[in-house]
C-alpha cells in the first residue's frame, strides 16, 4: 500500500501514460488509495476539494509512433493532464461520476465478477439516475478512471462487449480444451469472446499466408460461404463495422503471434472505410491509455 501511495494517484507522475493490466487485489487497493488520498486532502489543517488530474484525452495530446505503413505504428498519449473539478460547475458532474464508477467497480471486484459497459450503464441508472442518463457518459467516465488509476478497464472489471467474428486458416485453443478450428464453422465464422483474458491466453496456429480484415458483415458471410481461404490460405476477420476492442485485441494477438504475415483490409474507400482502418493499425484516441495495447504491428 505504501509504494501505491508514493505513485500517481491523485498526484502527478508524469512518467505513466499507459494503463497497467492487473490483477484484482491490485486494482482494488488502487482504489482504495485514491479514496484515502482524497480523504487526506479533506482531513487536512486546510481542507480543500482537490481536482482530479487526468492524461488529457484530447487528439492534441496524441503521439503517433509511426506512420501508417510502417511497422509497430501505434497512438500513445503524451504527458498532458486535464481535471476534472468539484468547483467548476460544468466539471463538478463529470468529478461527482469518477467516484462512483471506482465505487461500482470496486464492488464488482470485491464479488470477482465481471460486467459489460452496457451491464455497467443499467447498474449506475438504477443507483445514480441524477448522474448517469446516457451510454456515452459512462464510456466517458470508465475512461477517466482508467485515466486516474492508469490501469485497465478490464483489471476493473469491465468486459469489452463482442460482435466481431473470425475464420479461416486458424486454430484457436483455450488452456484445457480442445482446438477450434476455424474453417469449418459455419457460414457465421466463430463469434469473438469479449473475455480479454481468455483471448490473451488463446494458443494460436495457422497455416495461412494472409490475414484479411473485413468491414462489411455481408462482404465476410459471402467469403466464408465461398471458402475463400481455401483458394487463398487466410484468415477472415470482421467487427461488422467498425471496430469493437475485443475484435481488435485478437487481431493485435494473431499478429504477434505470426508477425510475418501481411495484413490486407477490404473496407469502403471514403473516411468511415478509413477510419475503421486507422483505428485497427494505430488504436483510437478514445481508448486513452489503453489505445496502444489494440493496433497492429
Amino acid at each position: 500500500m505504501s509504494k501505491l501511495l508514493k505513485s500517481s494517484l491523485l498526484f502527478s507522475d508524469q512518467h505513466l501514460c499507459y494503463a497497467d493490466i492487473l490483477p484484482p487485489s491490485e486494482a482494488r487497493a488502487r482504489i482504495e488509495v485514491a479514496v484515502l488520498n482524497f480523504l487526506k486532502i479533506l482531513n487536512s489543517t486546510d481542507p480543500a476539494i482537490t481536482d482530479l488530474h487526468l492524461i488529457d484525452r484530447r487528439s492534441s495530446n496524441k503521439n503517433a509512433s509511426r506512420g501508417l505503413v510502417c511497422d509497430n505504428s501505434r497512438i500513445f498519449l503524451s504527458h498532458s493532464f486535464s481535471t476534472r473539478s468539484l468547483m467548476r460547475e460544468n466539471a463538478a458532474k463529470a468529478f461527482v461520476r469518477v467516484w462512483k464508477v471506482m465505487e461500482m467497480c470496486f464492488q464488482i471486484l470485491v464479488r470477482e465478477k465481471k460486467v459489460t459497459q452496457r451491464e455497467l450503464y443499467y447498474k449506475l441508472l438504477c443507483s445514480s439516475p441524477e448522474y448517469f442518463s446516457s451510454q456515452t457518459q459512462v464510456n466517458r467516465t470508465i475512461q477517466d478512471v482508467v485515466a486516474l488509476l492508469r490501469c485497465s478497464r478490464y483489471s476493473l472489471g469491465i468486459m469489452a462487449s463482442s460482435r466481431g467474428l473470425i475464420a479461416g486458416r486458424i486454430l484457436l485453443q483455450e488452456p484445457n480444451r480442445e482446438a477450434i478450428d476455424c474453417s469449418v464453422c459455419g457460414f457465421s465464422g466463430y463469434a469473438i469472446t469479449g473475455d480479454l483474458n481468455l483471448l490473451e491466453n488463446l494458443v494460436l496456429k495457422t497455416d495461412a499466408r494472409y490475414i484479411i480484415v473485413i468491414e462489411k458483415h455481408a462482404i465476410f458471410q459471402r467469403l466464408v460461404e465461398d471458402r475463400f481461404f481455401n483458394h487463398i490460405p487466410s484468415i477472415l476477420i470482421t467487427a461488422k463495422g467498425y471496430p469493437d476492442i475485443a475484435t481488435r485485441f485478437l487481431l493485435h494477438r494473431v499478429t504477434q503471434a505470426f508477425p510475418s504475415l501481411p495484413i490486407l483490409a477490404l473496407v469502403d474507400w471514403n473516411p468511415a472505410g478509413l477510419a475503421i482502418l486507422c483505428t485497427f493499425k494505430y488504436g483510437s484516441i478514445g481508448m486513452g491509455l489503453e489505445a496502444y495495447r489494440y493496433g497492429t504491428s
